[in-house]
């Protein structure tokens, strides 16, 4: 059964971790943060490889998204997003991100299927100072709206080049380190998470989709809201695709510091 609470917003409470990998399409309240997300496994079916998971901490100042695209089908995808609620859970009042992001590759090494790996973005946004800290483990980079200079860009790690083997997908090898990087994001910044359905969508020529053209698209989304940001990147996806058909589960999640904090 479809999840539609377009209308309605949740609010997380403290210690809630709110999301799955069920299709679902509603506005949330995170600290400091508006979200709204979308989540659209490709049909039939009413669960996909798209996992997506928001929580608050217990004093209601950290806020924490993850967005994982999972390799696989049925179970195998269910029991991975059951591992990463469980660890995120332990870890909702840490700011700190590297030990999350190292035992989530761990275990998702622990009973995974032979095959099976994910590609996750992890964000923590400290409501009190703007402060995103982030890490991406191969996930697509997010598109990032500054809203002082006006301008889309793609959000991407500023570590300098090592031979250390860093931010591969999770699940491929136990031990791996993943970088942090901290952006500043400031009131009317948009963050557009999304997952590889999206970006790599297909016209009826065949032509992909692909980050350039997804960047270009993003100059002429509505800014003044999540909801609206997320909803016009789907639509220009949608128009981009005409009559080709949906290849891959699609998920969007927006999240906007907003202009003016109730």
């Amino acid at each position: 059964m479809m999840l539609e609470k377009a209308e309605e917003v949740h609010r997380l409470a403290c210690l809630e971790v709110l999301g799955g990998n069920n299709r679902a399409a509603y506005s949330a309240e995170l600290p400091g943060l508006a979200g709204w997300v979308s989540c659209h496994p490709l049909q039939p079916s009413p669960r996909g490889g798209d996992v997506y998971y928001m929580s608050a901490c217990s004093q209601g100042v950290v806020a924490r998204v993850v967005l994982a695209d999972v390799a696989g089908h049925g179970e195998a995808v269910n029991t991975a997003a059951g591992r990463l609620r469980d660890a995120l859970r332990q870890h909702v009042e840490q700011w700190d991100q590297s030990t999350l992001i190292r035992q989530l590759n761990d275990t998702f090494l622990t009973g995974a299927e032979r095959s099976q790996y994910a590609t996750a973005f992890l964000a923590s946004f400290y409501s009190g100072s703007g402060e995103l800290l982030f890490t991406n483990a191969g996930h697509v980079p997010p598109l990032w709206y500054r809203a002082c200079a006006r301008e889309w860009t793609l959000l991407s790690e500023a570590t300098p080049l090592s031979k250390e083997i860093a931010d591969l997908p999770l699940g491929l090898i136990a031990g791996t380190s993943y970088s942090q990087t901290a952006v500043q994001l400031e009131p009317g910044d948009l963050l557009l998470l999304y997952t590889d359905g999206v970006s790599e969508a297909y016209d009826e020529s065949g032509t992909q989709l692909g980050l350039e053209r997804l960047l270009s698209i993003a100059q002429n989304l509505p800014t003044e809201s999540a909801v609206a940001a997320g909803k016009g990147l789907l639509g220009a996806v949608a128009r981009f695709r005409g009559k080709a058909p949906t290849a891959d589960d699609e998920t969007v999640l927006a999240l906007q510091r907003p202009a003016a904090l109730r």
